[in-house]
């Protein structure tokens, strides 16, 4: 479930949890939310390092939204990481490739956000959602393309029914429901549509690989000032029940969707 009082976050950085400079500079960027990244931003020599590095590193972050990135139930590292966890008692922790709630066994009493990034992940995603401590889906686009074997420049829309999947089970949960990564950083505009599109899907925000694409995403995962002037005008003339608002007809449900709509630009 959601966790009470905290909006799902917009933008998602990950920070490889090695490199202090860049967590410091981290800590004074936009992103809703930033991952300190054990698993794949972090090479099998430097794991140890980051794992020691990961006290220092959070406390870079202290005060502001942060997670920890571990590695896969099923790596060498996964153990490992799982020692060092004591350091972030109350963090986040993020898990990648779970493909059942068993995986999660491990981590219980902590807030988990699982990413979806097998068949066999997204197969479960409603039952992982529902499991113990988790607060919603984080989605691993690349991994689960080449999961799924699908070729070079195939896109997003081989993927549509595994994304519409997990933002189902993630919302039959009552939890998050994240995009995963764009990769060419050198399109914003690529980025703007993907996110679009995302938040089109019913995603409440990405997961970034750059501070540039920050701004992109907050913007595109908030209300625009139509939609809040909108909200804000069906809210004062809602009567309760099925009447017409301006030239549709509106029911209850409609009026709550306009009040999380204020409560997401808050």
């Amino acid at each position: 479930m959601e966790p009470a009082n905290t909006p799902a976050p917009r933008s998602l950085l990950f920070v490889p949890a090695v490199r202090p400079s860049m967590i410091a500079k981290a800590a004074g960027l936009d992103a809703d939310l930033i991952v300190l990244d054990l698993e794949d931003s972090v090479r099998d020599g430097d794991k140890a390092a980051a794992r020691e590095a990961l006290p220092v590193s959070l406390e870079l972050l202290h005060g502001r939204g942060a997670a920890v990135r571990i590695n896969a139930p099923d790596s060498p590292h996964f153990a490992g990481d799982l020692a060092v966890l004591g350091h972030a008692a109350d963090t986040l922790v993020v898990v990648p490739k779970v493909q059942s709630p068993a995986d999660l066994a491990p981590l219980a009493g902590r807030a988990l956000l699982p990413m979806i990034e097998t068949p066999a992940g997204v197969m479960a995603a409603a039952a992982i959602a529902a499991a113990p401590g988790v607060v919603g889906l984080l989605v691993g686009t690349n991994d689960l393309a080449a999961a799924l074997r699908l070729p070079p420049g195939a896109g997003r829309g081989p993927l549509t029914t595994a994304l519409h999947l997990i933002v189902l089970a993630a919302r039959a949960a009552g939890g998050w429901a994240l995009d995963g990564v764009f990769n060419a950083l050198a399109d914003p505009d690529g980025l703007a549509r993907e996110c679009a599109a995302g938040r089109a899907m019913g995603f409440d925000g990405k997961s970034l690989i750059h501070p540039n694409q920050i701004a992109t995403a907050n913007t595109a995962f908030s209300p625009t000032s139509d939609e809040l002037a909108e909200a804000a005008a069906m809210i004062a003339a809602a009567g309760g029940g099925a009447e017409r608002f301006q030239d549709r007809m509106i029911e209850d449900m409609h009026v709550e969707m306009a009040r999380r709509v204020i409560q997401r630009a808050r």
